[in-house]
């Protein structure tokens, strides 16, 4: 229906910009659209670290080295990561599949906080979900926890916390600085295979390398295994919270992002 002459048409909702219309307004298929990405990213991604790394898995043959192991577990979890970002569900929600993303994105005032916590409480649901679907892997699973993040042996949970703090600011500083950049923006998703090779290789021997809460606490949850899991909610968080103090430094004159996305499918 056509507004009437005199008045001026609604502002379009637009949520991942940080301008939802009206502005108290709840937007279901983006949560639903992070719940089955988040899924899958758990279910999927982390299936590859229980292949690589179960007992007895023939990965271990196959491929001699825990080095050439997690290199490879990196860039196939990022790339796990990267098709959800670029399919019909990344259209939806932005695929932001990790509450600390979304934190950033909030932290830039392109999320309203209504549905940043609600993107936040979707990827952990969702990321049960996946787990439950680790079970299927029975023994295999098990001899590794379901995937689970956790300290290595003999670090301490402080230098485990620096670890998560780094490479989730490694992670942040990425999506952010090649996101915010017309010319790269849409190569944002494609950068996540290599970010996580080298992450995953490097620093998985720290704390496993979970960079995202949601992704820690489904495995965590099925396995039962509840020591320590304050590390990966509160090292993500401090290193998401110190990339955007860093990208906001006016000395550094960094691009800032315009929406709340990881690929832009050419919408404005």
């Amino acid at each position: 229906m056509e507004d009437e002459p005199g008045r001026q048409s609604s502002p379009p909702d637009r949520p991942l910009h940080g301008a939802p219309f009206p502005p108290d307004r709840l937007h279901p298929s983006l949560y639903a659209a992070e719940f089955l990405g988040t899924a899958l990213l758990v279910g999927v991604g982390v299936s590859i670290v229980i292949l690589m790394f179960g007992q007895d898995s023939p990965a271990e043959r196959l491929v001699p080295g825990d080095g050439l192991r997690r290199f490879l577990t990196g860039a196939l979890f990022g790339s796990v990561g990267t098709l959800i970002a670029i399919s019909p569900l990344g259209k939806v929600s932005g695929a932001h599949l990790n509450p600390v993303v979304t934190l950033a994105f909030w932290l830039e005032d392109k999320l309203a906080w209504r549905d940043a916590v609600l993107y936040a409480l979707a990827q952990f649901a969702g990321a049960v979900a996946g787990a439950l679907l680790l079970l299927a892997w029975g023994q295999l699973g098990k001899s590794v926890s379901f995937g689970a993040t956790v300290p290595g042996h003999g670090v301490s949970v402080w230098t485990a916390l620096l670890g998560e703090a780094g490479v989730t600011f490694l992670l942040i500083m990425t999506i952010f600085t090649t996101a915010a950049h017309p010319r790269t923006r849409n190569f944002t998703p494609f950068t996540m295979p290599i970010l996580f090779s080298i992450l995953v290789w490097l620093e998985a021997p720290i704390s496993g390398t979970g960079a995202n809460p949601a992704r820690s606490f489904g495995p965590a949850l099925i396995a039962g295994l509840f020591d320590h899991q304050w590390i990966y909610f509160v090292g993500p968080s401090l290193g998401a919270i110190v990339a955007i103090g860093v990208i906001r430094l006016e000395a550094l004159g960094l691009p800032r992002i315009t929406v709340a996305r990881l690929f832009h499918f050419h919408i404005p």
